[in-house]
């Protein structure tokens, strides 16, 4: 096989991989529960979360402590990120709810406007952020997915993509302590 069809191979594989389903807002819920952002993420929360690539090979594990407050208007979320090779990151995101089920938010790093939408168990948050990595920073998009599983448990899938192409995913568990 050629340099170059090796080459079209590879891109006709991340291509697909980029198309493949995702979550969809119009998606049947699988409970009666409510996930609000606002009650949820109060006061302290862990969660427990890992990266993949698009292969599905695990690239990074971290935990994550956040603490949260609502002023009724405002979530205020301090992230404190301890990665598995000792790395730490802090990020704080400041999230402004703008309707009954509509967010709008930032932190350092975020490039423009990160915008949400809850509806019943699920919020889907979308950004473009310059990710801190160990060589700099890398300019990706968050496609993020939340469900409440339970009354004290949030699960986080995030498809992170780049320049349009899938490049990983984030999967993070949230709980309340």
């Amino acid at each position: 096989m050629t340099r170059l069809a090796k080459l079209a191979a590879l891109l006709s594989v991340l291509f697909i991989a980029s198309c493949a389903g995702k979550p969809d807002l119009s998606d049947d819920t699988l409970s009666t529960r409510a996930l609000n952002l606002e009650e949820f993420f109060v006061g302290r929360t862990v969660a427990h979360g890992q990266f993949q690539d698009l292969f599905g090979t695990v690239r990074r594990r971290f935990d994550v402590e956040v603490n949260g407050t609502w002023d009724g208007q405002t979530l205020r979320l301090v992230e404190d990120f301890v990665y598995d090779d000792g790395a730490t990151e802090q990020r704080i995101w400041t999230l402004q709810k703008t309707g009954a089920q509509t967010w709008v938010g930032s932190a350092p790093g975020v490039i423009g406007t990160a915008k949400g939408v809850e509806k019943g168990d699920t919020f889907n948050w979308a950004y473009r952020i310059d990710l801190p990595i160990k060589e700099g920073t890398m300019r990706v998009d968050f496609d993020d997915w939340m469900w409440l599983t339970r009354d004290d448990r949030v699960l986080n899938r995030a498809y992170v993509s780049r320049a349009g192409v899938r490049i990983g995913e984030a999967i993070i568990v949230f709980e309340k302590p």
